[in-house]
């Protein structure tokens, strides 16, 4: 090649490369302001949650912008410290735990209900004892602060009682059944699939008590702390669409997505099938009824139940209105939907 063509041809590339520097510089910001962050995601092994690992493992997560580690907790009291110390960001909990969370300080709104318990929250208990009376001076396995406390509070609460009058024997709900099967307590508080695995041990142990008895008094919410909320509102929207693709993964593909579930908590698919039958996960739509429409009441009752309950660390309902975030969840509404097909 001549030199001055070898000379244009070093003059192109310098320009073209130029051009693709400056090309680069004038898009990057405006893919920055798509791209979301990182986002750290807790939960604990219980069925409600089930949609979260079918969209960790069907990629809804990354079909809305996101990259979401989805971490596994077996304690309530660890998953609320590391959302209060900034170590995750969203945060599965029961509408008890929420209350709770904000009593104790920490400023926390909801943006997604995820599901209710209506037998899958029980007490188990051993063949000799067959009334919420027969608990008493007895020793109960619960975990504190969790949803297996509030159940067996209420009960108790039912029939006249306190937890003054049982022996009260600390630990993980996930621990409880076993605890039970091995004759270390006379009767547990625990939640699927750890019901099923051990009723599945023989017909020693039988359901007492289940949270069937008080319909809306077991929830569960999607949490996160306010400052990260207000910082990051796409994310609501994201992780809610995330959450309703996997819901409605599961309606249409029961089997696959029930062995998901049923792989990441434990359980074999036989069990997690009829464990499921006691809980109902809810789509967007159903989100925008129920917030929109009776859940604030709901809310409300758990919160009074709660206070009745334990006056000494829940002193202050919070206002429904300052703790959900649902703005987003207008567009799913039923009139909202009959106007934009109107259009």
């Amino acid at each position: 090649m001549r030199g001055s063509d070898m000379l244009k041809l070093r003059s192109v590339f310098v320009l073209a490369l130029l051009v693709a520097a400056v090309m680069s510089l004038s898009i990057a910001p405006a893919l920055g302001q798509e791209e979301l962050p990182s986002i750290r995601l807790g939960v604990q092994p219980w069925l409600g949650y089930g949609p979260w690992w079918i969209a960790e493992q069907q990629g809804y997560f990354e079909d809305h912008g996101l990259d979401v580690e989805v971490i596994d907790f077996t304690w309530d009291q660890d998953m609320n410290a590391a959302l209060a110390a900034g170590r995750l960001d969203v945060q599965a909990a029961a509408t008890n735990t929420m209350i709770t969370l904000i009593n104790q300080g920490v400023d926390v709104q909801a943006f997604l209900v995820l599901d209710a318990s209506y037998e899958a929250d029980a007490i188990l208990v051993s063949a000799d004892i067959q009334s919420v009376e027969d608990l008493a001076g007895r020793s109960v396995a619960y975990e504190l602060g969790a949803t297996s406390d509030l159940l067996l509070n209420y009960a108790l609460n039912e029939a006249g009682m306190s937890i003054e009058d049982v022996e009260p024997v600390p630990m993980a709900a996930a621990d409880a059944g076993l605890a039970l099967i091995a004759g270390r307590v006379d009767a547990a508080v625990t939640y699927e699939p750890y019901i099923s695995a051990a009723l599945r041990e023989g017909e020693n142990y039988s359901v007492l008590y289940t949270s069937a008895e008080r319909p809306g008094l077991i929830s569960d919410v999607m949490i996160a702390r306010r400052e990260f909320l207000a910082e990051n509102p796409a994310v609501i929207e994201a992780l809610a669409l995330a959450w309703n693709d996997a819901v409605t993964f599961l309606r249409e593909n029961p089997e696959e997505g029930g062995q998901i579930i049923a792989d990441a908590v434990g359980s074999p698919l036989e069990e997690f099938q009829i464990a499921f039958e006691g809980v109902e996960v809810y789509d967007l739509a159903q989100n925008a009824e129920l917030l929109f429409g009776d859940f604030p009441d709901t809310f409300v009752a758990v919160g009074e139940i709660m206070m009745m309950l334990n006056p000494d660390e829940i002193t202050a309902l919070p206002e429904f209105e300052d703790v959900f975030v649902i703005d987003y969840l207008e567009a799913y509404l039923p009139e909202a939907e009959a106007t934009e097909a109107a259009e």
